[in-house]
């Protein structure tokens, strides 16, 4: 599994200018103890013990530099394996950490098996982690796969600006995708996901789909897109 090095140099930096001299010692051990015993229980232990060694901004990426250095030192045929492991072993924050590294641990999308599984879930905190502020799905998802990370951050209420390469998918399908669910939201009296104009190419749509938003009583951030 290639990592992205220039990533993970950024990351180890700013984890260390985070740290204060005990919890910087701290750290360095656990580095040699994973060092020496490179396992996934290993990594496990010492992501459990992030929590109370560490101040708590700076756990979810200690977490990930330790699965960085735990494939560091395992075998490339016993990579993908030891990440399901810790994916399957951890709690939810150990979850989100995971998945939120992906790009720098995994620049050839070897996991993205692993990321679709993930994404099922029904918890916003560990599916923000793999849908915002990462590259990982604009990099290495398919069309389909990545209209439906769009449509279940939508659902959840997230922060669709966050989402990195959305404008990059714009299209005539993900237009569609974005207007039948208007549709299904105007039709059930639900609220309409703030962030659903971010998803619609407005230059794509066709005249009639334009004169029927512009007939709809939108709320105000559509108004911009329809003047």
């Amino acid at each position: 599994m290639n990592m992205r090095q220039d990533g993970l140099t950024e990351h180890l930096q700013a984890l260390t200018e985070q740290l204060n001299a005990s919890e910087l010692a701290w750290w360095q051990q656990a580095q040699a103890q994973l060092a020496q015993h490179p396992s996934a229980t290993t990594a496990a232990l010492l992501s459990g013990q992030c929590k109370r060694h560490l101040p708590a901004p700076a756990v979810r990426l200690a977490r990930g530099l330790l699965l960085a250095q735990a494939l560091e030192h395992t075998p490339a045929a016993e990579q993908l394996p030891l990440l399901h492991q810790l994916f399957l072993w951890g709690d939810d924050q150990e979850k989100a950490a995971l998945l939120s590294a992906l790009d720098w641990l995994d620049s050839d999308g070897l996991c993205v098996a692993l990321a679709l599984q993930a994404g099922r879930t029904s918890n916003p905190q560990v599916f923000a982690a793999l849908a915002l502020d990462t590259a990982y799905p604009s990099r290495h998802y398919s069309e389909r796969a990545f209209h439906q990370l769009i449509l279940k951050a939508l659902g959840m209420g997230l922060d669709i600006g966050r989402l990195v390469g959305l404008t990059q998918r714009h299209g005539v399908t993900l237009n569609q995708l974005a207007l039948d669910l208007l549709d299904e939201q105007l039709a059930a009296a639900r609220t309409v996901s703030p962030g659903l104009p971010k998803v619609i190419a407005f230059d794509l749509l066709s005249p009639a789909q334009l004169q029927r938003l512009r007939s709809l009583r939108l709320p105000p951030e559509w108004h911009a897109y329809l003047n």
